[in-house]
């Protein structure tokens, strides 16, 4: 039997001694803690040296003597942290027959191999996250890894180590940092003042516990690990994600009682019980029969991939529940100058002739800024998402009377200032994923997934029409069939209109195709009856002759505000789903016409209990644009999903069934005036009958006219 021996500067409290199988072998695992007693740790290597098969040093940092491993010799290279006393240990290993580890080999591997395949396993775990690292240098492969998957790094080192009030911001400076290049060494203060100036370690204190509140993700050393976060509050931990090594018993109950969401493990949990890496790497070096220099970084690696010996990253979840947070961020702008004039500020100027309008060509130029931090988005499936609106202060109004690279340039910015938030996708909303190409030049340009949210648009327009034509109950609707009623589809050949149009096509006998392009038109009605050649389909400029006759009419344009439908000529009953942002209807237009139902397309309800400002919209409802791309987070489907004015009705579909996934229902059904009640509904259905029993009977009286239209 192998004997594996860690000699340990902690606690002699804490001394264990079991046997084990490791790689078909049998192991005898001891520890012996020694209480900082470095003299001890040097008597008990050379007193047990022929009876282990590896030591493992436990609570001391020793330079690495891994010479093929260039990367940790640098980082150990940049530690200034060794005793002076570690020096006798470092000569004796020389001299040792049974080899000596740290277990930093192990350690460096696993961080990485933990990193890499968290976040290919979880589809982007760390991309964009904000993480603190409370010590870049003990971590330092670790940090070079994470660079590769997310900008907003901060490192703590010139605070805790030399009491500089100063974070470092990347990579590249924690390397300058560690070779004593960066410029921010020229901020450590002198002896005198650090011993005297208490004001300034309460700042450094201060600035840390900020620093930590900010972070998604902290990187906590395993050395000394309650010197780095012993003093935080849950106020401080809750919510996080901790990456740290060799995660004992205690440390996982002080985090669970601190609100952490997560514990990441980089150690894998090689026995029942959780031991130093030390022991670890002892273990590993025994087993294989190596020198430590010997074993490469490709060796370490098959060993913690290997399903057999279970040398992987452990996820704990204190709450005994896996909980992960995706991030996202959604633009919106205001619709037109009635919003602004209900901002405080802008309210005492409203009466000024010109006010407005100076107001809302400023606010054009104004850089992007955080409108909302939305919250308390929970999955039925249990993963949960949270976000940011952002806003940029055009109108459509001021969007159109610039070029639309004005606009790209706006939306550039929010997708940085997401991406600085720790956002891994972006919505845009309203009018700027009509502007241009509609969303492809900042999608290609952007450094964060981009999406419009048109296919859950369209997708919501039509949930929204066909239960506001169920309610209705004025068409006969048969389970597997057709329904025989007619639609109509304004600004067919947009990219929501498009979708609308092959969608319906394939639940109603007859669909009317309406646009301004009679050529665009033609291609669109042969297109859709490549795929559903049953389906009767019209082309139409002119609709005005046609709208007594449908059922169903969806409006998709980009009008802003144009008259594009005479509502007075609608059939009584019709039920209109008005897509288009800024609406195709205005209230008055709406008032005309009691016995019609016009919805403002399809909301949907949150899943949750989210949180955020008002949007226009009853509490835990959203647009559906702002839906897609919070299912698209829940799902963690950060890529480019709806751009273009070319929509793909099959990823209409996909979104759809991926929203009922993820608990997405469609929210109560709202026009111009608010939520439309089952009295509200039963009373357009009444006034709609009336109507039409009055214009049958009309028809036989010549002159006779629908009260409905007076």
């Amino acid at each position: 039997m192998k004997q594996v021996i860690s000699i340990s500067l902690g606690s002699s409290a804490n001394n264990y001694e079991f046997q084990t199988t490791f790689l078909g072998q049998k192991f005898k695992i001891r520890r012996i803690g020694t209480n900082g007693d470095y003299d001890k740790v040097v008597d008990l290597l050379v007193q047990l040296d022929t009876e282990a098969d590896a030591f493992g040093l436990g609570s001391v940092k020793l330079p690495t003597p891994n010479k093929h491993n260039t990367l940790i010799n640098l980082a150990s290279s940049l530690l200034d942290y060794v005793r002076d006393d570690s020096a006798k240990i470092t000569k004796l290993r020389s001299r040792l027959k049974t080899p000596v580890t740290t277990g930093d080999h192990l350690i460096s591997v696993a961080q990485e191999w933990a990193i890499r395949s968290l976040q290919f396993e979880h589809n982007g775990y760390f991309s964009n996250a904000r993480v603190l690292f409370l010590s870049g240098m003990t971590n330092y492969r670790m940090a070079k890894v994470m660079s590769e998957f997310t900008e907003n790094l901060t490192f703590a080192d010139p605070v805790i180590d030399n009491g500089i009030s100063k974070f470092l911001h990347s990579f590249k400076d924690l390397d300058l940092y560690g070779k004593g290049l960066h410029d921010i060494l020229k901020w450590i203060p002198s002896k005198r003042l650090t011993s005297s100036a208490i004001p300034l370690k309460k700042w450094n204190t201060y600035i840390l516990r900020k620093a930590v509140q900010k972070a998604h993700i902290i990187v906590v050393p395993y050395h000394n690990f309650y010197d780095y976060v012993g003093d935080c509050t849950p106020e401080d931990l809750a919510g996080k994600t901790i990456i740290t090594s060799t995660a004992y018993d205690d440390r996982i109950e002080f985090l669970k009682n601190h609100g952490v969401d997560v514990i990441i493990d980089t150690t894998p949990k090689l026995l029942k019980r959780v031991v130093g890496v030390n022991v670890l790497e002892a273990l590993v070096i025994a087993a294989l029969g190596k020198k430590q220099h010997q074993i490469k970084d490709e060796e370490m690696l098959e060993l913690m991939s290997s399903t057999k010996t279970g040398l992987r990253p452990r996820l704990v979840y204190p709450s005994g529940k896996p909980k992960q947070i995706s991030r996202f961020a959604f633009v919106i702008h205001p619709l037109s100058q009635e919003q602004f004039k209900l901002e405080k500020t802008v309210k005492p100027f409203v009466k000024i002739p010109g006010a407005i309008d100076a107001v809302e060509k400023v606010v054009a130029y104004a850089p992007p800024w955080v409108y909302s931090k939305v919250t308390g988005i929970k999955s039925p499936a249990g993963v949960e998402a949270e976000g940011w609106l952002i806003t940029v202060g055009g109108t459509p109004k001021q969007m159109l009377s610039h070029s639309p690279e004005f606009t790209y340039k706006r939306l550039l910015m929010a997708a940085r200032m997401a991406k600085r938030l720790g956002a891994q996708i972006m919505g845009l909303g309203a009018f700027t994923k009509v502007v241009g190409d509609a969303g492809v030049t900042v999608a290609n340009k952007a450094d964060i997934p981009i999406t419009t949210g048109n296919s859950y648009s369209a997708s919501g327009a039509l949930w929204a029409a066909a239960d506001a034509v169920r309610r209705m109950g004025l068409i006969q609707i048969e389970e597997g069939k057709k329904i025989k009623g007619k639609t109509m589809v304004f600004g067919a050949t947009g990219a929501i209109g498009s979708v609308c149009c092959r969608l319906l096509a394939m639940a109603f006998d007859e669909v009317y195709l309406c646009g301004r392009n009679i050529i665009k038109l033609m291609a669109l009605k042969e297109s859709i009856l490549a795929e559903t050649p049953d389906v009767k389909l019209h082309t139409i400029v002119n609709p005005d002759k046609h709208l007594h006759d449908m059922d169903v009419i969806v409006t998709a344009t980009s009008g802003m505000g144009k008259k594009i439908l005479d509502i007075t000529k609608v059939k009584p009953g019709c039920v209109i789903t008005d897509v288009a942002r800024p609406l195709d209807l205005s209230p008055k237009d709406v008032a005309k016409r009691p016995d019609v139902l016009v919805i403002e397309s399809g909301e949907i309800l949150l899943p949750g209990n989210p949180k955020m400002k008002d949007i226009g919209l009853p509490p835990k409802v959203a647009y559906a644009c702002l839906a897609e791309t919070i299912v698209l987070a829940l799902d963690r489907r950060f890529e480019v999903f709806t751009i273009g004015r070319d929509i793909e009705w099959e990823k209409v579909k996909t979104i759809y069934k991926m929203g009922l996934k993820h608990g997405m229902k469609l929210a109560a059904i709202s026009g111009v005036n608010g939520v439309f009640s089952d009295k509200d509904i039963e009373k357009v259905r009444d006034l709609a009958l009336e109507a039409r029993k009055k214009n049958k009977t009309g028809k036989k009286k010549k002159g006779t006219k629908s009260p409905a239209l007076d």
